[in-house]
């Protein structure tokens, strides 16, 4: 493939050249794309204001680089295969020139509901080929699109169509999401009573679902694709037109739309798809996260699809009707790349080797874990059970607001380490402060982590709010972005990733991130899963509370020794410095439904502040909550 590093002498070359010369290193890149009108210059900015713009007045459409650029190739290759939540149902293979005629006549049906260049569409959909179908089909016409996840709810979805004022809403009478099944239509028609700029709802149907259709508002999927042409031209865009506005996850207050625009976004994901995961021809890659999402946007949706590849998606969760589903579509489909999150990672630990024994997992070559940083334990045994000890893993850092993957090892070319995202990757020039924003220069070093020059897939504003996104990520230090992340760089140059800055505990003056203590109590073997957070502490300033999920076989320990044993541990892989004042053992931590720990909530409890604890409705086991409280004596 061209523009893919084998080596890593290779490796160390792009790096050099992308921060000595960014400009020509990615240019270079962007002439293997297909242009309608060549850039006129690759990059102005400004991190001040913030303006970044790339391939300035370069004019091209997204979707002809996925189709119209490779189908004399790759036309009757398969693009998508896709498995349902049931094993019983049939998969799809859907090909390239399939796919095309999907987008383009979906694509028309916008159109013929009076969608143009510019609109906001929002798509709340389950994972289904249709819901990428939705997205290419907006791009494809120029329209903007804004996914939010199917697990949301009304208030949410709600929220997010009313500050990207969308015209348009397609979504699905329901989902299957494991055991359960969700009635999306009837929590849109919920959200939409707040939403007067929806014109028109767009329905596929999915589960059957009893639903209202509201005359003039509603109209099925299927009847519209029934009057529908299938050819539609690609809108002409501009490189710095909006691809997609996606709204963060956990924000509170109103919610903040990450902005990202067409041409740096399409180049940069998709030299990282390739790099990092050394994808080649004939290689099947399954990303288990949800459009909903960054990580199902960017490896989903686009980068797999503009690198030719055969991408699997999968409409249900890991443990449905089994624990071992994973591994049952990853033999089944002969699956040679895949990425997951470590929060999935460790619940499949917590249920034992015998959902894995059965599954062969031969056709492996690559691993991958995105989301937040993966603790050793969950590494060791992800290298040793799923990859055999004979698959690279790719621990990749990076953010909704980066679009793309910025630290990461280069899938069987990096030496990994784990808990390590290793080296940047080539574009991302990275810079660690003190609390004053003095760079700390050379190795081992901790501290804020911050990128000093712009690269592609950078965000370009929050929607509708530029001052939020000046004040948010670019205000902390003069002229750098500051991600909000702490990160350690260790005597080889590897970076590790400590959690966010919010999340870091001064205990007695020594700064300790919340994920390194976490991951030290992850070692014990006898632990699945814990969140650290600090409290006001009398004498230290800040202490560590530890709220602890224990494996099944932990539960029946005497609950006093059980703590004493995981002091023990932290003792022994941090110092006592960092052994937790509290331990609450608990049967679960709170999360969102992308599998996020909502530490705020736990941070609150932990404060001894259970008066407001925020909307805990949205959360994937708000029971849970209650559980937390009676366990620390509220």
């Amino acid at each position: 493939m061209p523009n893919q590093i084998n080596s890593l002498y290779e490796y160390l070359e792009a790096y050099k050249k992308s921060t000595e010369n960014p400009e020509e290193f990615w240019g270079n890149i962007a002439e293997s794309f297909y242009w309608r009108k060549k850039w006129d210059k690759v990059l102005e900015w400004n991190f001040d204001e913030p303006n970044i713009q790339w391939f300035i007045n370069g004019k091209l459409n997204i979707t002809e680089n996925i189709f119209e650029r490779n189908l004399a190739d790759f036309g009757n290759q398969t693009a998508i295969i896709w498995e349902s939540n049931s094993p019983d149902e049939p998969s799809q293979h859907i090909s390239y020139n399939e796919l095309f005629k999907k987008v383009t006549q979906f694509a028309n049906v916008l159109k013929n509901q009076g969608a143009k260049k510019g609109d906001r569409i929002a798509i709340y959909m389950p994972m289904v080929p249709e819901a990428v179908v939705a997205m290419l089909a907006c791009a494809r016409i120029g329209a903007i699109h804004s996914v939010v996840f199917g697990g949301f709810s009304a208030q949410s979805l709600s929220d997010r169509i009313i500050d990207a004022e969308a015209n348009i809403l397609i979504t699905a009478d329901g989902a299957y999401r494991g055991a359960k099944t969700i009635s999306l239509k009837n929590i849109a028609d919920e959200a939409l009573e707040k939403c007067p700029s929806i014109q028109k709802c767009i329905v596929l149907e999915r589960t059957k679902e009893n639903i209202t259709m509201k005359k003039e508002r509603d109209i099925w999927w299927h009847e519209a694709l029934a009057t529908a042409q299938i050819e539609c031209k690609a809108e002409e865009m501009d490189s710095e037109d909006m691809l997609f506005i996606l709204y963060t996850s956990g924000s509170t207050g109103k919610p903040k739309g990450v902005v990202h625009t067409i041409a740096g976004y399409m180049i940069y994901t998709e030299y990282t798809f390739k790099n990092v995961f050394q994808y080649h021809k004939n290689d099947i890659y399954f990303c288990t996260a949800d459009v909903g999402w960054i990580t199902g946007h960017s490896y989903i949706a686009y980068a797999p699809l503009l690198a030719s590849g055969t991408l699997l998606m999968y409409e249900g969760v890991p443990n449905y009707p089994h624990a071992g589903r994973f591994w049952e579509i990853i033999d089944k489909h002969k699956v040679t790349h895949f990425y997951t999150a470590p929060t999935a990672i460790r619940a499949l630990m917590a249920t034992g080797l015998e959902h894995v024994k059965p599954y062969q997992l031969d056709t492996l070559k690559v691993l991958g874990t995105v989301g937040e940083p993966i603790n050793a334990e969950a590494w060791h045994w992800y290298h040793a059970h799923i990859g055999k000890g004979k698959c690279p893993i790719v621990d990749t850092w990076w953010q909704t607001e980066t679009g793309g993957m910025m630290i990461s090892p280069l899938a069987g070319i990096t030496p990994t380490k784990p808990t390590y995202a290793t080296l940047p990757l080539p574009g991302v020039q990275l810079m660690i402060v003190d609390t004053e924003g003095k760079e700390l220069k050379g190795n081992g070093v901790e501290g804020n982590l911050c990128i000093k020059f712009p690269f592609p897939s950078m965000l370009r504003t929050t929607y509708g709010d530029h001052e939020r996104c000046k004040q948010t990520y670019f205000s902390t230090y003069k002229g750098l972005y500051f991600t909000g992340d702490g990160v350690k760089r260790d005597e080889d140059g590897y970076y590790r990733i400590l959690g966010r800055v919010d999340d870091v505990i001064n205990v007695s003056g020594h700064r300790l991130g919340t994920a390194e203590v976490e991951n030290a109590i992850n070692e014990h073997p006898l632990v699945n899963e814990s969140a650290v957070v600090g409290y006001p502490h009398d004498i230290k300033g800040q202490g560590i509370y530890a709220f602890v999920v224990l494996e099944k076989d932990g539960q029946t320990h005497e609950k006093d020794a059980m703590k004493a044993s995981i002091i023990s541990t932290v003792n022994k892989i941090i110092g006592a410095i960092a052994k937790p004042d509290k331990i609450l053992l608990c049967s679960g931590l709170p999360k969102t439904r992308s599998g996020k720990i909502m530490r705020r909530i736990l941070r609150k409890i932990a404060e001894g502040d259970i008066s407001n604890l925020g909307d805990i409705t949205t959360l994937l086991n708000p029971e849970i909550v209650e559980e937390i409280k009676k366990e620390a004596g509220f």
